[in-house]
């Protein structure tokens, strides 16, 4: 049996008191946790308690992304939690179910009248945007939130499951402190300061001192791969990195590509894919001056998307939404080129090895900086390398 650590313990009697006897007034309980402090124990432990008190439970595990999905999938596997009735599943495909036409073509995407579970738990709750949310609770099913609260606040809107989380996990564990990963989101978030050094064979801070940063800096966007992200501060850093990398990697035209990695910029419910998540373009055409007719491999999903992607918002400086053409761009969807990513737009991704390219805006709050970086850090799983720019 696994030892609770003392804060872990505070927030699973209170998760199970909340289920016992609050649910039924109080329909949600969230729990922000940071990186290292042991979030997916608690929930193998919880889900194991909760059996106890009710056998016929179904338990609807849910990310906001495939690929997150499939993370806590695996994890909850490891810990050989998933119980009989339970599912883990994006929360889109727990929610939703697919329009389909004669020609047996995903359409759209319409809302379930029931779904097969009667709590959810969902991971990565910071990444919930109002409208989905709004969904979740017209099931008038108990949910668990759990998230990151260290985490930078979504970039647009005022909805924020994680701002104010009622129950918290903050002590950092023995063993997820010798991670030089989470050693540094903690001096990242504590001190927004992470001091240029080599932590571990895949962990290091350059220094602009260093003779070998131009040269590691070029070899590592040189092997650029989907495990890779590519992290900065400045949209106009983003557009530099992408057009480099695309150069290195052979891609010719100034234009999207077959093969090109891509980011979605923009919710669209009804075709299932969301700000944030990455994908790899399978064909693209020409369809108008304004739009191409694309089918996107998108990371972590089951289906692809099909559909119109707008060709002025590659390698625009900001995202079509907020300029004034938005009226013209809402038959179809905004995709930019995604091999670098501001951290903002990289809040709901993680990546095996992660390049972080330290820039701090001038309108930053010492306590702005510090979300960032930690945010930053936090997308690494196992590798990561810092430079100045």
């Amino acid at each position: 049996m696994i030892n609770l650590s003392s804060d872990q313990q505070h927030v699973l009697d209170k998760i199970l008191l909340w289920y016992k006897h609050e649910k039924d007034i109080k329909q949600f309980i969230t729990l922000g946790g940071y990186a290292g402090t042991g979030k997916t124990t608690l929930i193998a432990i919880l889900r194991l308690e909760l059996a106890k008190i009710n056998k016929n439970l179904k338990v609807g595990f849910v990310s906001y992304t495939g690929k997150a999905a499939r993370v806590l999938n695996n994890k909850l596997i490891e810990q050989k939690v998933i119980l009989k009735g339970d599912s883990v599943s994006t929360i889109h495909s727990l929610i939703y179910s697919p329009i389909i036409n004669e020609k047996k073509e995903i359409t759209g995407w319409q809302k379930k009248d029931e779904i097969e579970c009667n709590l959810i738990i969902i991971d990565e709750a910071s990444m919930v945007d109002g409208m989905i949310w709004e969904h979740l609770l017209s099931y008038l099913v108990p949910i668990i939130v759990v998230g990151d609260h260290g985490q930078l606040p979504p970039i647009k809107g005022n909805f924020n499951l994680m701002q104010e989380p009622e129950l918290r996990l903050e002590e950092i564990h023995r063993q997820a402190r010798q991670n030089p990963i989470i050693g540094l989101s903690i001096q990242a978030r504590e001190h927004g300061l992470i001091h240029a050094g080599k932590y571990s064979k895949g962990v290091r801070k350059f220094s602009p001192e260093d003779f070998d940063t131009q040269e590691m800096m070029e070899e590592m966007l040189l092997n650029y791969n989907s495990d890779t992200l590519i992290l900065c501060g400045y949209n106009t850093t983003r557009r530099r990195l992408n057009n480099h990398i695309r150069s290195v990697l052979g891609f010719e035209q100034p234009g999207p590509e077959s093969g090109d990695r891509v980011i979605c910029l923009r919710n669209n419910h009804k075709e299932g894919i969301f700000n944030g998540m990455l994908g790899t373009i399978v064909r693209i055409k020409k369809k108008d001056s304004h739009w191409y007719d694309a089918e996107i491999n998108m990371d972590g999903e089951d289906i692809n998307y099909n559909g119109l992607i707008s060709v002025e918002q590659f390698n625009c400086e900001t995202s079509m939404n907020f300029t004034s053409k938005r009226s013209q761009i809402m038959r179809g969807d905004l995709f930019d080129f995604g091999y670098a990513l501001t951290v903002h737009k990289a809040q709901g991704s993680q990546a095996k090895r992660v390049i972080l390219f330290e820039e701090r805006f001038k309108q930053m709050t010492d306590e702005d900086f510090k979300r960032w970086l930690y945010t930053a850090v936090t997308r690494a799983e196992e590798e990561l390398f810092i430079y100045f720019t």
